[in-house]
């Protein structure tokens, strides 16, 4: 009997329609036992020879693991980006990767904003002290004062330049890809040092591969003016952590919010400071924007069995 592994930490399967279809043509579906993101190792052990199709989160599907997957066909990711799978080994071994580029957008991009809000007000700050008996409102600044450079202008850059021009907000971008109609309610800057030198908030949006490690190191933070914040809901290992919190500490950033890390779950010493706000990579939590993303990565799983002929339509 063939097999198919959602190794993504929850899934709806009770909801989804043609994962169902699937079941009453013969397919065994497999979940991730752990409820949380997968091991290398611990993905290797679930890819078993009957395994055909995964409906993967963003555990490492590395070189090690798709080569000795010998029954594998097809690829779906439950999200956008690819990082976390050896392109190259894939492609080698004639497995197409798919991914749900529109579900997140409006799910991040509204995280992009609350994050950036949040540390702004000092909200999150405020909650802990208060909680902890100390009634003191604390002093922040408004959103609609700020200028905010957004690194990377794809689907969710875009849609972050669009709610935060609703505040009031001036938005600079810088993308490796630039053109008029792409930057059309953004001003578009055409180095990333120009970005940097008029922001006084910084978001990033790009994908995260081998050139932009550490892109955020202390050169780059040392360029950002006294007092900007820095928010991450793309990729962790985009910034060098120890920097932001050195940084952070001599007050040269006033505050930073991340909701990704180079490591996941994350332990490291940014949960100590109260200027900084952490979210556990949960950029695309949102029930519609989850469901959406569930729902279309099933189908290009079915749709790939289908093309192979392991499926029927």
């Amino acid at each position: 009997m063939p097999k198919l592994l959602i190794s993504t930490s929850s899934f709806d399967l009770d909801n989804n329609q043609v994962l169902q279809n699937l079941q009453k043509q013969g397919f065994e579906i497999i979940l991730n036992p752990y409820g949380r993101k997968l091991k290398e190792t611990e993905v290797m052990e679930l890819l078993s020879d009957d395994v055909v199709g995964i409906i993967a989160g963003v555990e490492p599907l590395t070189k090690t693991v798709i080569s000795s997957a010998k029954s594998l066909k097809v690829i779906s990711r439950c999200g956008v980006g690819t990082d976390s799978v050896d392109l190259e080994t894939a492609a080698a071994m004639e497995i197409p990767v798919h991914i749900t580029p529109s579900a997140p957008v409006i799910a991040v991009a509204e995280l992009t904003v609350s994050l950036t809000l949040s540390t702004l007000r000092r909200t999150f700050e405020a909650s802990r002290n208060l909680r902890e008996g100390s009634w003191k409102p604390l002093m922040g600044k408004l959103l609609a004062s700020q200028v905010v450079g957004i690194i990377g202008y794809g689907r969710v850059g875009k849609r972050v330049g669009t709610l935060l021009g609703a505040f009031g907000a001036r938005t600079l971008a810088y993308d490796v890809v630039s053109g008029d109609s792409l930057f059309a309610d953004t001003i578009c800057l055409q180095s990333l040092d120009e970005v940097i030198n008029q922001a006084n908030i910084i978001t990033l949006h790009i994908p995260y591969n081998v050139d932009n490690h550490h892109l955020v190191d202390r050169n780059f933070i040392n360029k950002m003016n006294p007092g900007s914040i820095l928010v991450n809901t793309s990729r962790g290992g985009i910034i060098d952590e120890e920097a932001l919190y050195d940084a952070l500490v001599s007050g040269h950033l006033a505050g930073a919010a991340l909701d990704v890390f180079e490591e996941e779950p994350y332990s490291g010493k940014l949960l100590t400071l109260p200027q900084v706000v952490l979210t556990p990579h949960m950029g695309s939590y949102a029930k519609e924007a989850r469901t959406q993303m569930e729902q279309e990565a099933a189908q290009n799983l079915f749709d790939s069995l289908v093309t192979l002929g392991l499926a029927k339509q």
